[in-house]
């Protein structure tokens, strides 16, 4: 039974029986205390801790899991993976222990013609916890299971909890006896290698204290609702269900390492090392299609770094069985395929997945090139040196320089029988992201002491910001930096920070950029303010530069921002808060802000979404808003306590900071937010705004581009001219363009198709000429040669296999042909059985012939494809396959 079948039969057992079927969650945890989803209740946690009341009062998913500590065991046993797909059902408050247990023995023993897996009975051993005498109870008497085929084991293994105080309650467990050949007999309690767990039942009725492990804990008292929350590994039951040893054989994984014996001739079971290997490939790249699927992006943090570790360790490995090339598309379209039965949105995702995984495999490939080297180096001079340890500051350069994960140069360096210095290398990495942090800072502080800052506001006060009701008037200077540096004067042509007692300028903050303008002094100096930053809190610092005369501490002055810029950004600006609004309206509260920035005549505003909102809802969000304008609703501002303002259903504003007083900005009945920021009047004002579009920024965070008032105006008129463009060339109105030129490409493909079709005949015409000139090698036919270049993989393939079939059939005969196709050489091989008798077999020849080629190949005895770097090594390649024919024959 396939794993996919496996899955539609749980599902549709559990709906029969009143059950809700909750799709899997993202693999992406909304819990902030994990970083991957890793168990299948934990999308159910708000239930069962009493957070939110659950939609239904039974339910079943199947969840997609990543579980990540061991991930340096993966491969070295048949039992550690990452990726696993947990079936639950769940009853809140509804049935309890004799109702699961049934449902439980139902599926697993019903026939297969019924709906279930058909599992024998005798097979089946029970395990539960010490004092539960009400399961086993059930399990004996209710459905019949022999008292010695049921086990009573203790806290550690058949008690549950979350490891904090709240819910808790006993386990009992179904186990499959796998037979004797997998060791003695006794049950679960002596052997779980031989009666292996395939499905857990927790009765939650208890409520535990603090305490720690997951022994030492007290129990309060009985919950007011009891739960069940149960767990089935399916591919435990794939394995079983499938005949197989262990899980790396299922359906879902053994395609991953066929596709890999298939680019690397290297075959599982051949040899320890290589199943290794193997199975860290079909595990890894697994894992990496379903986290990619579910938009997690490769990087040096948190999720992406669980993805790049365990892509490249993948990789890796398919280079340690012979692979020189690019392998990742190969095989996670084989992922896909397979997956893709059970959530087929990976294959409407393909595209992304591919481009994302092609991408990091590009990277890597290329830090492979040049951090090999330096490793391989750095281990020489160790050695040579006497030393048995790797320095951090070499594995600091890996990471940093070539980004090899400080995991594969602990892998590697042990393969050369080395330690490395870790405490020195996160010594270096800490330094690091210390750096970035100061780089980070230096935007606001411009690299001057932040104390300079401190004590301007010390002796002079925080700067009173008139920006709100002016965008001019007078102010004195109370503080003056020059180059960083504290200074009394600055002259012409000098780069200052200037602080005033009140501004009108605003300084950079929640989203919305600084203003721009002018300083203009009472002794005719003035300052072009390109920016204004606060370095701490209340003193805003104007930074531009002396155009003209002197300026002094103490001096009067007189300060302008520019109009026209602040406008414009104010516009952009109540835009992002109408968007908010719309987005959260169409897709619900979970389109939380997660950044914003507002600049002249556009914006960007970053939300909180698990999956790329769709095209007809962006244009449902971006009619709302404009709709909005249309009704010239007020906008004001008002300060009140932060208390008030939540009661007042105000959002919160990304990255701000709120004292016990703030100010709500209110658009009309549509928006109500926390923001400092400055903003339009009447929504009137924005005129008109288009949104240019959303994509994805990082995991579950999206990204709306757009524009507002003029610029979108103006956005505008170039798409319409455009149109017209199109209507010129296409004739047609407006309304026809997508219908014709949709017509046009179609006609465009089926021309392509009969010219590659024409293209293959004449490639096969060849064929003929081909096996009337085989060479007699010893008694074998063998044709060798190269075609004409640009002839793909596939017609290679039709005529080496038509230049077969047309040697007699007595004959040994081997077909070798070679072309260039996109400047890299391409080589497919094909002999007979009756070569293959004499020892002539494809995968040799083609591994040999690819070698040479500066690649690599492998395949079937009977046919095999390869390929390489070097098109000018084809001459080189057929001589090879000529010799190993000579020797082998």
């Amino acid at each position: 039974m396939e794993s996919a079948e496996i899955r539609r039969r749980w599902l549709s057992f559990f709906e029969e029986r009143g059950h809700t079927v909750v799709p899997s969650a993202s693999l992406i945890a909304d819990d902030p205390t994990l970083l991957l989803v890793n168990a299948g209740m934990v999308p159910f946690k708000p239930y069962f801790l009493g957070e939110t009341k659950p939609p239904a009062p039974r339910a079943t998913s199947v969840q997609k899991c990543v579980r990540t500590p061991d991930i340096e065991e993966v491969g070295k046993t048949t039992r550690h993976g990452t990726f696993f797909q947990m079936c639950g059902n769940f009853s809140f408050g509804d049935y309890f222990k004799e109702g699961a247990i049934k449902y439980a023995w139902e599926l697993l023993t019903s026939s297969v013609a019924d709906g279930g897996y058909g599992l024998e009975p005798e097979k089946l051993w029970i395990t539960v916890y010490l004092d539960d005498d009400e399961a086993e109870t059930i399990w004996r008497d209710v459905i019949g299971v022999p008292a010695e085929r049921i086990q009573r084991l203790g806290k550690k293994d058949n008690f549950w909890s979350m490891g904090v105080p709240g819910p808790c309650g006993p386990c009992s467990e179904i186990n499959y006896d796998r037979g004797p050949e997998f060791g003695v007999e006794g049950g679960p309690a002596v052997n779980d290698e031989r009666y292996v767990e395939i499905w857990n039942l927790v009765f939650m009725q208890y409520e535990r204290g603090a305490g720690d492990g997951k022994e030492d804990f007290p129990i309060l008292g009985d919950l007011p609702s009891k739960n069940i929350d149960t767990g089935l590994g399916l591919e435990r039951l794939a394995m079983i269900l499938q005949g197989v040893q262990n899980m790396y054989e299922t359906d879902t994984l053994r395609v991953v390492m066929d596709k890999a014996t298939e680019l690397t001739g290297v075959r599982y079971g051949a040899a320890q090392n290589t199943d290794v290997s193997m199975r860290v490939v079909a595990d890894h790249i697994r894992t990496s299609v379903m986290l990619i699927g579910d938009g997690v992006t490769p990087g040096n943090e948190g999720r992406g770094y669980v993805l790049r570790r365990i892509m490249r360790r993948a990789i890796r490995n398919m280079r340690l069985m012979g692979a020189t090339g690019p392998v990742v598309k190969d095989l996670i379209d084989v992922v896909i395929d397979t997956m893709g039965q059970q959530y087929p949105e990976l294959i409407t995702d393909r595209k992304r997945i591919e481009t994302v995984a092609l991408a990091e495999e590009a990277a890597f490939l290329k830090a492979v090139k040049g951090g090999t080297n330096i490793l391989d180096t750095a281990v020489t001079e160790t050695k040579a040196a006497g030393g048995t340890v790797l320095s951090g500051d070499k594995a600091f350069l890996l990471h940093d320089t070539w980004g090899f994960p400080i995991d594969l140069t602990l892998e590697m360096a042990a393969e050369q029988g080395l330690s490395v210095d870790e405490t020195g290398f996160r010594r270096l990495m800490q330094e690091q992201r210390d750096r970035a942090k100061a780089d980070a800072k230096a935007k606001k502080t411009g690299h001057a002491d932040v104390s300079a800052y401190r004590l301007i506001a010390d002796n002079a006060g925080a700067t009173e910001f008139t920006g709100y009701a002016t965008t001019q008037g007078e102010s004195t200077v109370v503080g003056l930096l020059v180059n960083g540096m504290p200074a009394p004067a600055a002259s012409e042509g000098d780069e200052v920070e200037v602080v005033l007692d009140r501004t009108p300028f605003y300084a950079e903050g929640g989203g919305q950029l600084a203003d721009q303008g002018r300083i203009k002094l009472d002794t005719g100096a003035v300052i072009e303010v390109r920016d204004v930053q606060q370095p701490v809190p209340g003193v805003s610092v104007h930074k531009g530069s002396v155009q003209v005369g002197e300026v002094t501490v103490g001096a009067s002055a007189y300060a302008a921002i520019d109009i026209t810029r602040r406008r414009a950004i104010a516009r952009a600006h109540s835009a992002t808060h109408l968007t908010h609004q719309a987005l959260r309206d169409a897709l619900g509260p979970t389109a939380a802000q997660a950044g914003s920035e507002n600049s002249p005549g556009r914006f960007r505003f970053d939300f909180g979404s698990p999956n790329a909102v769709p095209g007809s809802v962006l244009t449902d969000v971006e009619q709302k808003i404009n709709d909005v304008l249309s009704r010239e609703l007020e906008v004001t501002a008002e300060i009140m306590s932060i208390d008030e303002a939540k009661k007042q259903g105000a959002i919160a504003e990304f990255g701000e900071k709120y004292g016990e007083r703030v100010r709500v900005v209110t658009i009309g009945d549509f928006s109500k937010e926390l923001c400092g920021g400055t903003h339009v009047g009447n929504t009137a004002q924005l005129g008109l705004v288009k949104l240019l579009g959303e994509s994805s920024i990082g995991s579950g965070v999206r990204r709306v581009e757009a524009l507002v008032g003029v610029d979108a105006y103006n956005f505008l008129a170039k798409e319409h001219t455009v149109v017209a463009q199109l209507q010129e060339l296409v004739k047609g109105r407006p309304e026809e363009l997508p219908e014709k030129i949709s017509s046009m490409l179609s006609k465009l493909k089926d021309a392509e198709k009969e010219i590659e079709k024409f293209r293959a005949e004449k490639v096969l015409q060849a064929a003929a000429g081909l096996a009337a000139n085989a060479q007699d090698i010893r008694g074998v036919a063998l044709v060798v040669g190269q075609v004409a270049d640009g002839v793909g993989a596939d017609d290679l393939r039709k005529l080496v296999l038509d230049v077969r079939g047309r040697i007699q059939g007595d004959r040994p005969a081997v077909v070798a042909l070679f072309t260039v196709a996109n400047d890299r050489p391409l080589t497919v091989i094909a002999t007979n059985e009756a070569a293959r008798e004499r020892g002539l077999k494809a995968g040799d020849l083609v591994r040999t012939a690819a070698k040479t080629l500066g690649g690599g190949g492998g395949g079937k005895p009977d046919v095999a494809q390869g390929g390489g770097q070097n098109p000018a090594a084809i001459p080189e390649a057929i001589s090879a396959v000529e010799r190993l024919v000579v020797e082998t024959a």
